[in-house]
């Protein structure tokens, strides 16, 4: 198989791709020859596309990825330091969410969003299970409120008992500290097998979290949740995710109920420079 083309008309033998490569799979020999991949490329390569986005000439495709198949960087649409800022300061954990669904279209949209993620060997890992039903979702979080008094009978001695016996007893009156009444929860899971599997998921969740935020939606990461998928047998029956597959990651997608007017502050980070 040929691991890449390159179009002679268009290339000016710069060695930009080359020189990008994070493998060192492409080779130039001389200043006049144009790219070649190297023994074993095809193998080595991480289908990371960093050599088709760098060519500022459209001239490099790879087998998997056509050069006129990827879009243009849109420098007007860059965001700067101040509005970035504001951006990721303005975010806010969302635990009160607005009786509406949300289009699965929409839903759809910030889970490709979230696929371009940084992974691992660009190994994108990460499975999405999205619980859609409200009346699932709401099911779902009995069960893990089941695995909360499975654990304090059996550990009451546990750091987090405390915790878990008041979201038990408001579970019981009818409040939801689980999923707080979120119409969707998404459920993102990759194999046992997968390298860095964990940073990986959080990554991409926290790229969904920041896409949804874009658009008027608003995320909470669901601990206890993801916590009962991978050691409460009757929740992860009813997760049924694939054999040999770990949830990593549990997220809770809605409306936001409350709209937010101020930037609370945060700790000042702890920094050591070397």
């Amino acid at each position: 198989m040929t691991l890449f083309f390159i179009d002679r008309d268009k290339c000016q033998r710069d060695g930009i791709c080359a020189a990008e490569c994070p493998m060192a799979i492409i080779t130039m020999k001389t200043k006049d020859d144009f790219p070649t991949p190297v023994k074993l490329a095809d193998q080595l390569c991480l289908n990371c596309g960093h050599c088709v986005a760098a060519c500022p000439y459209g001239a490099f495709s790879l087998q998997t990825m056509k050069s006129e198949d990827c879009p243009p960087v849109q420098q007007d649409l860059a965001m700067g330091l101040e509005h970035a800022e504001h951006f990721l300061r303005s975010r806010r954990s969302i635990r009160k969410f607005e009786k509406k669904s949300v289009p699965r279209e929409t839903l759809a949209r910030l889970i490709q969003t979230a696929a371009y993620a940084p992974s691992a060997h660009n190994g994108q890992p990460v499975n999405w299970l999205v619980i859609e039903d409200s009346d699932e979702v709401r099911r779902l979080a009995g069960l893990v409120v089941d695995w909360m008094k499975f654990l304090i009978k059996e550990h009451p001695d546990l750091p987090m008992t405390p915790i878990m016996t008041r979201i038990v007893k408001a579970w019981e009156i009818g409040q939801d500290y689980i999923c707080h009444a979120a119409p969707h929860v998404i459920v993102a899971h990759t194999s046992e097998a997968a390298l860095m599997a964990v940073w990986d998921t959080a990554i991409a969740l926290t790229y969904f979290d920041l896409a949804a935020t874009s658009l008027g939606l608003g995320c909470c990461w669901a601990g206890f949740f993801n916590n009962a998928a991978n050691t409460y047998p009757p929740l992860q029956e009813a997760l049924n995710l694939p054999a040999g597959h770990q949830c990593q990651g549990v997220m809770m997608i809605g409306y936001p109920k409350t709209k937010y007017y101020r930037l609370p502050l945060r700790n000042q980070p702890k920094i050591e420079w070397r």
